[in-house]
């Protein structure tokens, strides 16, 4: 199997989890994706992702968890949070780095301010401590969208939202064809993760994170607004910041050092 990549489900209380882990390192990364696991789970992307993180394979064992498949109508990042720590225990992780991107970034900053212990070293990645007026219109608008099962416009508004302005030139000519792929059964999903998403608010409580901290944001951050990193950094005392020029949400697929970034961090 390619860079050991394993796809694997686990129970969690009345329902189960789907994740995926690659590498052979002798130490742990979990990354935690962000709101597109709203739409699909990592079920089946243990090859993709291998691929796309070769860097960290030989140093780490990989881990990407999904949030839990059967959802609380009412499931905050907190709770998510929360299950993620129940996963990892039951799977004799006792230490490990973490990085969260977007959303996973706002389950990430819970289980460093609450389960301290587990924690090595975390990431950041282009993600908020607490909503704005950024947030509130964006996921909002997707949230009505998904509520209408205008699947085309979460499609198309996230891409324009996400990228830079030269890929999205690049990715406007496959709308027609993204816009049919991957569309749910229903919404319900997206919409409860959504609604966690601009409720999330751990402002107040990130200098409780003691650990060694990378934050990463893009400097046109359409989806969660600009200077977001910059606050989550000024509110960890031992936090590390690194901002992209010319780039937003997607910053962690488009900048060429991105994962450079993330594994010299993490190797200091």
């Amino acid at each position: 199997m390619l860079f050991n990549a394993i796809n694997g489900n686990i129970k969690i209380g009345d329902t189960d989890m789907d994740y995926i882990s690659f590498g052979n390192g002798q130490k742990n990364l979990i990354m935690i994706p962000g709101l597109g696991d709203g739409v699909k789970t990592v079920k089946g992307k243990a090859t993709t992702f291998a691929v796309m993180y070769r860097e960290f394979a030989k140093d780490y064992k990989v881990y990407v968890f999904s949030r839990k498949n059967q959802l609380e109508k009412v499931y905050s990042t907190k709770d998510m949070a929360k299950d993620q720590v129940e996963v990892i225990k039951k799977l004799g992780i006792s230490k490990a780095s973490i990085m969260g991107v977007s959303q996973g970034g706002m389950i990430a900053q819970y289980i460093a301010i609450d389960y301290p212990e587990l924690i090595d070293k975390l990431v950041l990645a282009v993600t908020v401590s607490r909503q704005n007026e950024t947030i509130q219109s964006v996921i909002g608008s997707w949230i009505a969208m998904a509520e209408a099962n205008d699947y085309k416009g979460i499609i198309i508004d996230t891409i324009e939202k996400s990228y830079s302005d030269k890929n999205i030139k690049k990715y406007r000519l496959l709308y027609p064809i993204l816009s049919r792929i991957g569309k749910p059964k229903d919404f319900s999903r997206f919409i409860n993760q959504a609604n966690a998403y601009i409720q999330h608010n751990a402002y107040s409580e990130l200098d409780k994170i003691k650990c060694k901290t990378l934050v990463i944001g893009g400097d046109s951050d359409k989806v969660v607004g600009k200077n977001s990193s910059e606050e989550i950094a000024e509110r960890i005392p031992t936090s590390k910041l690194v901002i992209f020029k010319g780039l937003g949400h997607m910053a962690y697929e488009e900048a060429k050092d991105f994962n450079h970034q993330v594994l010299s961090f993490l190797n200091e």
